[in-house]
């Protein structure tokens, strides 16, 4: 567990180092713990290719810096901001529907157009692409049962291409959007979330962390309740949603009352939620098994680069108008494209890196998680299971 950690620990600094010395890395909105965890997962790849030696690592520590930082998200769920969102939640809700039903035609149609069983397309559908490895795993005993009996390497390995191109497109596809509308000059801060400019001495601060700190594991041990009565409806929800809603509860009840809404710590939640997503995708990106992409025959290869291709153009000329053509509008396209090919923390570490450039947009925060917990999967199981039917 600990090394594990410390070999993500060592991918998020080697990333912030490599954003720091080469200028285009900045430029484009990678983020750091992508540049890093690619580096330490290419070395893995090595070490598989050179020796035979598979690299294995352990998640407690990873999924517990995704279970904070998703409690943090719920803290930053003000309703009363959320209904000034209202029109880009139900837009972008929409376009992810579009989305995940113009992945499974595109798989479905190159397919057919190579001879490829059909049952390959699905594997490379929204599958792996919008579902990630957590759908992944899930819809593969199926394919296997319906004569896919390479459905677990298969999907996969896309859903591990996918994680990729999602993180590699979506910062600087939104920083391209950015520059060319000019919508929003560069900023000289190195803060995601601004700090609140409260004079506060060290030891202060240092309380106000500890607070913020117990206030999302309360959230988190809360959550945990949640998501046992959500499991009774018999819906799959993500690990995460039941601390998510549990926080974004307890925001919305303390925000009722002043005095105790200022007690909540929330600048300092935020801050202490972004340092556990730099950290969780430090850790992901690191523990990737590139040579698990070797196995992707030909076909699966083109269906996997027609995706990229469409995610960019669909993201460029179809969401960002629709979404309003605005600095926020851009800042959810790179996110769209963090869970459209991958999942939803790449989509909030794509943003981040957007907004590490540039400043803040409260909007995206609130709207892409909501979208990735509550609507992306619902939506994704009941289009792959029409898909499914339809075929067979």
């Amino acid at each position: 567990m600990y090394a594990s950690a410390g070999v993500g620990a060592v991918a998020l600094l080697l990333g912030m180092l490599f954003t720091r010395k080469i200028a285009f890395l900045k430029r484009l909105c990678i983020p750091a713990p992508v540049s890093g965890g690619l580096v330490i997962s290419l070395l893995t790849l090595l070490l598989y290719i050179l020796f035979g030696i598979e690299c294995k690592f352990d998640g407690t520590v990873k999924d517990f810096c995704m279970m904070v930082f998703f409690t943090s998200v719920g803290f930053q769920c003000d309703m009363k901001e959320l209904r000034k969102g209202g029109r880009p939640l139900v837009v972008l809700t929409a376009l992810v529907a579009v989305l995940i039903v113009a992945q499974n035609c595109i798989s479905l149609g190159i397919a057919k157009g190579l001879g490829v069983d059909p049952l390959v397309g699905m594997a490379a559908g929204s599958i792996p692409m919008s579902g990630g490895h957590g759908t992944s795993g899930g819809f593969a005993p199926l394919l296997e049962q319906m004569g896919l009996s390479s459905a677990q390497s298969v999907t996969m390995a896309a859903a591990t291409f996918g994680l990729v191109a999602g993180s590699l497109l979506g910062g600087p596809l939104g920083e391209a959007l950015i520059r060319r509308h000019h919508l929003c000059e560069p900023s000289s801060s190195d803060e995601v979330v601004p700090a609140a400019k409260t004079g506060k001495t060290s030891h202060t601060s240092s309380v106000e962390y500890l607070k913020g700190a117990c206030i999302l594991i309360i959230a988190m041990a809360l959550g945990s309740g949640v998501s046992k009565l959500l499991a009774l409806t018999g819906v799959t929800f993500p690990t995460y949603f039941g601390a998510l809603l549990a926080a974004c509860i307890l925001r919305n009840v303390f925000g009722l009352f002043p005095k105790w809404a200022s007690k909540l710590s929330v600048g300092e939640v935020g801050s202490i939620g972004d340092v556990c997503l730099q950290l969780f995708l430090g850790m992901a990106m690191a523990s990737l098994r590139l040579w698990e992409l070797a196995s992707l025959a030909l076909p699966l290869t083109l269906i996997l680069a027609a995706q990229v291709a469409f995610m960019a153009l669909y993201g460029a000329f179809v969401a960002f108008p629709l979404l309003g053509r605005s600095y926020d509008s851009a800042v959810m396209v790179s996110g769209l494209c963090g869970f459209g090919l991958g999942a939803t923390p790449n989509a909030m570490a794509n943003m981040s890196a957007v907004c590490y450039k540039y400043r803040y947009a409260v909007n995206p925060f609130i709207v892409v998680p909501i979208i990735g917990a509550m609507f992306l999967d619902i939506i994704n199981t009941g289009v792959i299971t029409l898909f499914l039917n339809l075929i067979h």
